[in-house]
């Protein structure tokens, strides 16, 4: 299966279009973790103009992230480095990280509060620094925001519907975790229409992941009611579960069959490149 790439970092769901202008199905972009050696991975195994997002960990820090961000923007990437609010250290830091992505070429982030158990300087959630973001570049930067379909590990599904709902006008998009239930995530589309919220919505899937890896992770942030979900979906879904690996495609063929209000599809690589570059390609219009 082939997904195109987004055309613009501030389009929406009309934007996935062929050249004809006949709807194609949805959009991808890949997340990345700033490894060792994974600038020199994604310029083999992907083409340049496509889309990256690059994580921002807690024991990773942000200068990696900046890094490898800065790095692929200047090799013709689209790049969307993650910068988490706890992780920065003051309103200078963040100064410098807006300057060194305007140099490369990268005019979107996305803003999280992250996962360090507390604020290294003045941000101490995601509100605060899109705001300081909106200051420093006039607005002219877009700002992605976390969605959470089956709630978040910490806080209630309510509180972070309110929390969206307050700075949805900084944002551009939201891009929700990781999830494996098509009909989950195309009710929290609905939910957030719903609700008030406008903005284009990326759907977070698991690319190709070793199985064991994957549900550890995925107990870890919160997401294993849709893991419960695919298992009771039948033979198939439970063949999925029980090999080696996991594969996201016949998620990703029931999103795009659905049609949700999605803007397309946030692909987590887990830094499996190469088992994802078939999934991005040029858009046609470039």
């Amino acid at each position: 299966m082939t997904i195109q790439s987004l055309p613009s970092r501030h389009a929406g769901p009309e934007a996935a279009h062929s050249a004809s202008g006949a709807r194609t199905q949805l959009s991808a972009r890949l997340e990345i973790i700033p490894t060792d050696g994974i600038v020199s991975k994604v310029q083999a195994h992907v083409p340049a103009g496509s889309t990256l997002t690059v994580t921002c960990l807690a024991h990773h820090g942000v200068r990696a992230t900046m890094e490898a961000s800065v790095q692929l923007g200047r090799r013709g990437y689209n790049v969307i480095p993650h910068l988490a609010a706890r992780s920065l250290e003051s309103r200078a830091q963040l100064e410098g990280i807006l300057r060194d992505c305007e140099a490369s070429g990268i005019t979107e982030v996305f803003a999280i509060g992250g996962d360090a158990p507390h604020a290294a300087g003045p941000y101490n959630n995601s509100g605060r620094l899109m705001e300081d973001i909106a200051d420093m570049t006039g607005g002219n930067f877009a700002v992605g925001v976390a969605g959470y379909p089956e709630g978040h590990p910490r806080h209630n599904e309510l509180h972070m519907l309110d929390a969206l709902l307050e700075k949805q006008h900084l944002a551009s998009n939201v891009v929700t975790q990781m999830c494996f239930s098509a009909q989950r995530i195309s009710w929290y589309a609905e939910l957030l229409r719903r609700e008030g919220v406008d903005l284009p919505i990326w759907a977070g899937v698991a690319g190709t992941v070793p199985r064991a890896k994957l549900i550890a992770l995925a107990t870890k942030i919160g997401v294993g009611p849709s893991l419960k979900f695919l298992n009771r979906k039948g033979p198939l879904a439970r063949r999925l579960l029980n090999a080696s690996s996991y594969s996201s495609q016949s998620l990703i063929a029931e999103l795009s069959a659905a049609r949700p209000a999605l803007a397309g599809i946030h692909l987590y690589s887990f830094n499996n490149i190469a088992g994802h570059s078939a999934t991005l390609g040029t858009d046609s219009a470039d």
